[in-house]
């Protein structure tokens, strides 16, 4: 389970009631939520939160470096409050569903010299593909 809530009370972050909400909504494994689904689920939990409320809520999350703006689709971006152990994503190609994975090796140090064409580069993003055991089986 991700440490998020902890995370934000130690950072001092002030905890209002919407706050409070949206943290909670994300705190978890492999939780890669639109800013819609924030707000479905959200809403389940304090019905007057506003769609605006959680859009800025996520914003200032991405903002401190709490949460991630994922984007593994041309769709949607989705947000992820495991920011702050390194990993990657495992996606469906068929039903978006998205894992965080933790290869090993070290995806920065693949890159050979000569293919960095004078970039310092400073991070990676791999996405891996495939099709889910659900859609796997369908």
């Amino acid at each position: 389970m991700s440490d998020l809530l902890e995370r934000l009370r130690a950072r001092g972050w002030r905890m209002t009631a919407q706050r409070r909400v949206v943290a909670e909504v994300l705190d978890g494994d492999h939780v890669h939520l639109t800013a819609d689904e924030v707000h479905a689920r959200a809403v389940d939990k304090l019905p007057e939160i506003s769609r605006a409320t959680v859009y800025n809520t996520l914003g200032e999350l991405v903002t401190l470096g709490e949460v991630l703006e994922v984007s593994t689709d041309r769709r949607a971006k989705r947000y992820d409050p495991n920011a702050h152990r390194p990993h990657q994503h495992l996606v469906c190609a068929q039903c978006g569903a998205i894992r965080d994975v933790h290869p090993s090796g070290n995806p920065l140090a693949d890159l050979p010299h000569a293919e960095r064409f004078g970039f310092t580069v400073s991070a990676v993003e791999v996405t891996y593909r495939g099709l889910c055991p659900d859609c796997a089986g369908a």
